[in-house]
């Protein structure tokens, strides 16, 4: 299987549009209230017009409220949510949609990071990132990569200060199910780099010898 790549908190026609033609697998849609990178409704709507069904939409929340996850729903049609905060395995599964879970690992014992990983049984993978808990991602704050936690099975999306010059090495100590990249693809936050964008999905392709088959 190749390695799946996500792009995370795009905010401009072009840079979405150049995903596409990269070839991600999948967009993030940020709408936590504490990123510089939140998006308005009527905003991400016309952002989500323009990913076609063979890349998966992706809303991040963060400790939203049930009655705002379902508007992303209705105005905005993602086919991933993602869990950013604190929220149980009992919500993230309670509004039909497949999601991922965020699970930060900066400041965690290493003993203490194989339990968290399993606390979301249902999600479709486990986004492992190097910010602490409570904090808002897209931080740039790398993992230890040789202290992944046992997921017992479950996919991992791996995050944290990955960025062109770094994701072959990830990839080669972790092996996930995929890689999820922001602010390593920016001049500012939710600014995406042309360059950048290009530089890390031919990274991912050199190191994946079936990442090109998928593009």
């Amino acid at each position: 299987m190749s390695t799946r790549i996500k792009f995370c908190g795009l905010t401009r026609e072009a840079d979405v549009d150049l995903a596409v033609a990269l070839g991600v697998d999948l967009i993030g849609l940020v709408f936590a209230e504490r990123s510089p990178r939140r998006l308005a409704l009527a905003r991400a709507a016309a952002l989500r017009a323009r990913i076609p069904p063979q890349v998966s939409a992706v809303a991040l929340v963060m400790d939203a409220t049930a009655a705002e996850i379902r508007a992303i729903q209705a105005h905005v049609r993602p086919d991933l949510l993602q869990f950013h905060g604190g929220e149980p395995e009992s919500f993230c599964r309670a509004f039909a949609t497949p999601y991922l879970k965020a699970v930060p690992l900066g400041g965690v014992a290493t003993e203490e990071a194989p339990r968290r990983a399993s606390e979301w049984p249902s999600a479709k993978a486990v986004l492992l990132d190097g910010h602490a808990p409570g904090e808002a991602g897209g931080s740039g704050k790398r993992i230890d990569w040789t202290r992944i936690p046992d997921t017992g099975g479950q996919p991992v999306l791996l995050a944290g200060g990955l960025h062109a010059g770094n994701v072959a090495e990830a990839i080669r100590l972790v092996r996930p199910w995929g890689v999820d990249a922001s602010s390593g693809l920016e001049h500012s936050p939710g600014i995406k780099d042309p360059e950048k964008m290009r530089a890390f999905v031919e990274a991912v392709r050199a190191t994946d010898p079936d990442a090109s088959a998928s593009g």
